[in-house]
This record gives C-alpha cells, structure tokens and sequence, in this order.
C-alpha cells in the first residue's frame, strides 16, 4: 500500500513538473534575466543576478556579490572618531551568495510585485591591520601598546523581500527590479586574533578585553579572551542584515 502511494506521489510530481516546462516552452514569453544591483557600488559591491522564470507567477534568482579589499564602508556611522583611530589601516573585503525564490502576484513572467523568501551566505575577511590602546598604569603613567590584528566571520541566514520588477522598454528586454525592502536573520561564526610584541601582564590583559568589549559594534555579539601575547575576539551570535536598492537588467 505504502509502495503504491509513493508510486503515485511520484508520478504526480513528475508529470506537474512536465506540465511546468511545457507551459514554459508554449510560451512566448522571455524567461531569462541578467541584472546588478547598481545602489549596492556605493558599498564597492559587485554583483551579478540571474533570474530564471519557472512559469507565469514563480521564478528563481541566483546572486552573488564581491567588495574588494578596502576601507569599511561608513565606519564612522557606527565608530566615534576616537575609536575608529584605533584601527590604524583596516581593511576589509566580502562575498555573498543568495538564492531566492520569488512569487509574483502582478503581471508575472518576471513583471510586477512579488514576496521573495531567501538564503544568504556572506562572508567577511579583514586584512593585517593595526590596533592601538593606552593602558594606564599604577604609576600613572599612560603607555600606548600596538597590536596587530588579522580575522574573519563567516555567516548563513534566512530572510524575506518584498519588490517589484518592471520592463522598461516596448521589446520588454531592458529590466529595472525594485528591492522596496528586505531582512534577514540568522548565526554567525568567526575569530579575529590581535597579537603584541609587547608581554601583557594580567593587569594589561584586563585592561585590553574592557577596551575591545566597549567598542559595542552594532549588530555582532562577541567574546573577548585574552593572554601574554594579545587577544582572541570570538564572533558566535545573530547575523542579521538588511536589503535595498535598484537593479538594472537584461531579459531575453
């Protein structure tokens, strides 16, 4: 009895599948779209998008995007000026992947509104930059100790997008997709290391964990641990994100 219903569940399966590509094939419609998200260059993100209609109302994107080695992107909008002197010459660089599914409820074949749930890996490396902190002793005297800093976090999470797509053109072929609005949550894991040349007494090491503890960096939940050469900054908590912006593209 089980062995039949799977029969049939599979059989069902395939012929909707069938029924899918045939539908696809009768079609006059264009079923491809390349485009890039062209606000996401103001973040030295490049990117590229491919979007494939499965039928009239679902289709699938497959994104990805890379940022260069270079300087964090307005981090003085979430790092006071004396703060961000710290990190004397960091630099970053980033990839992402997304695949996301979406569900027009307009036009369809890739033109109207849609809800869009998605997944996203993103990544994040820094280069070897420097770090500075005073450490005031029981003298009074107030010492500056280097340290050098090297790291990445790695990070997987799920959201949902809501936009609308339009073709700009009598050929239908010139593409503008409007991301209104879209978050995401999810973990994220990784290690910087910040080492001295300098030996770190317990008294120092205290003094150095407070210090990277209180840069409060919005949206990332961390550990501090540290020792006689410098410091392990343990990145394992929520990773979140948020998604905006217009894309241009090409349909045929």
């Amino acid at each position: 009895m089980n062995r039949k219903i799977t029969t049939l569940l599979a059989l069902g399966i395939m012929s909707f599948a069938q029924a899918q590509v045939e539908n696809a094939s009768d079609s006059s419609e264009k079923m491809n779209i390349v485009k890039t998200n062209v606000t996401a260059y103001a973040f030295r993100n490049f990117n590229l998008t491919y979007e494939r209609a499965i039928n009239q109302w679902f289709s699938l994107n497959i994104g990805f995007g890379t940022m260069p080695e270079g300087k964090v992107p307005f981090i003085n909008s979430f790092l006071d000026d004396e703060t961000e002197k710290q990190f004397q010459n960091l630099e970053i660089k980033a990839t992402n992947f997304t695949l996301e599914p979406r569900f027009y409820i307009g036009h369809g074949y890739g033109k109207g509104f849609y809800f869009a749930p998605y997944y996203r890996y993103s990544s994040v490396e820094s280069n070897s930059f420097d770090f500075y902190y005073d450490y005031n002793a029981v003298n009074g005297v107030t010492y500056q100790i280097p340290l050098t800093g090297k790291g990445d976090t790695r990070g997987h999470s799920g959201g949902l997008m809501v936009g609308a797509q339009f073709f700009l053109n009598k050929a239908q072929n010139l593409v503008l997709d409007f991301w209104i609005a879209g978050a995401h949550y999810g973990t994220g894991k990784g290690d910087f290391n910040l080492t001295s040349d300098v030996f770190l007494t317990p008294e120092m090491q205290a003094q150095l964990k407070k210090e990277i503890e209180d840069l409060d960096i919005p949206f990332v939940d961390y550990t501090v641990e540290t020792n006689t050469e410098g410091a392990r900054i343990k990145v394992d908590g929520p990773w979140a994100g948020f998604r905006s912006g217009l894309s241009i593209g090409y349909r045929f």
